[in-house]
Formats: structure tokens, sequence, C-alpha cells
């Protein structure tokens, strides 16, 4: 009898380490399509807002050149000098708020696997004791 005592326990513990394995890799495979998923729909994202951010800057700079040129143009024969002064510190001023919301908004993002990275958290609670 201690030979098939022996035998069973090895039996249950092979069989209880094949499902810890398959039930690992079960929760690997779900986390790994899960950043598959979130890096595909970040590509998507990032691919759009680089589209519209070029439309968008190019449209503005048509905008400027064409309200630049009508400020010269209606000033040009009384105050010349201080609608180009004006016009260079308007855009100085632009150009100053923009960086530094370009500079808050690369320090303050978000991570982009966000959900990943709280399946991952998650199940460490859930495993650990």
């Amino acid at each position: 009898m201690a030979i098939d005592e022996s035998s069973s326990s090895t039996t249950g513990t092979g069989s209880s380490t094949r499902r810890l394995g398959a039930a690992f890799l079960g929760l690997l495979h779900s986390h790994v399509e899960l950043f598959g998923i979130e890096l595909q729909e970040q590509k998507a994202r990032t691919v759009s807002l680089l589209l519209f951010a070029g439309l968008a800057l190019v449209f503005a700079l048509l905008l400027l050149v064409g309200l630049s040129t009508l400020v010269l143009i209606v000033f040009w024969d009384t105050y010349r000098l201080a609608a180009i002064i004006g016009l260079c510190v308007f855009y100085s001023l632009a150009a100053v708020f923009c960086a530094m919301r370009l500079r808050a908004a690369i320090f303050d993002e978000s991570s982009p696997f966000h959900g990943t990275l709280e399946e991952l958290a998650n199940d460490r609670e859930r495993l650990l004791p």
C-alpha cells in the first residue's frame, strides 16, 4: 500500500503542476492578447492624431499668412513699423504659449497601456496571500 500511496501523490503533484502551468499560460495569453489590442489602438490613435495635427498646422499657417498680409495692407500707409512689431510680438507670445503647453503634455502623459498594467496588478493581488 505504501507504493500505491506514493505513486498517487506523485501523480497528483504532476497533475497540479500541469494545471498550474496551464493556468499560468492562460493568464499570459490573455495579457499578451490585451497588450496587442492596446498596441493596435495606440498605433491607430497616434496616426490619427498626427494626421489631424499636420492638417491643422497647415491650415493655421495659411490663415496666419493671410491675416498677417491683411494687417500689413491695412496699416501700410500709417503704422507700417508698429504693425510689423505687433505681429512679431503676437507670434512670439503664441510660440511661447504653445511650447509651454507641449512641455506640459509631454511630462503629464498617462500610460498608454493602462488596461494591461491594471490587469497585471489585479492578478498580483489575487495570487499573493
